[in-house]
């Protein structure tokens, strides 16, 4: 008697994106690193429950806010740095004519 077995394609889990939203939270925007935080912390647990999609779905939103995060961060703090060298420039510009 023969037994005829099918294997199951592998399914991977996919990127939980919890390192990333961790720092983007430390150092980037606090409240889209949060959301991405949440959104991370939902993947693994949904893949072990067998929901792939819901899995799926918790990594793109997880990836998406941790992406929102890091770029808002480094515009901020670019546009900090360029109020720092205008506020220091036009404080230089009016200190010629105080003296």
């Amino acid at each position: 008697m023969e037994q005829n077995y099918q294997q199951q394609p592998q399914i991977t889990q996919p990127k939980n994106w919890l390192v990333e939203s961790i720092l983007v939270t430390i150092f980037c925007c606090l409240p889209f690193g949060i959301a991405g935080i949440v959104f991370a912390s939902q993947v693994n647990s949904k893949f072990a429950a067998g929901d792939f999609n819901g899995a799926l779905q918790a990594s793109k939103d997880a990836g998406k806010w941790t992406k929102i995060g890091f770029w808002l961060g480094i515009i901020s703090y670019i546009i900090g740095i360029l109020w720092v060298v205008f506020v220091v420039g036009f404080s230089s510009f009016l200190w010629q004519f105080k003296n």
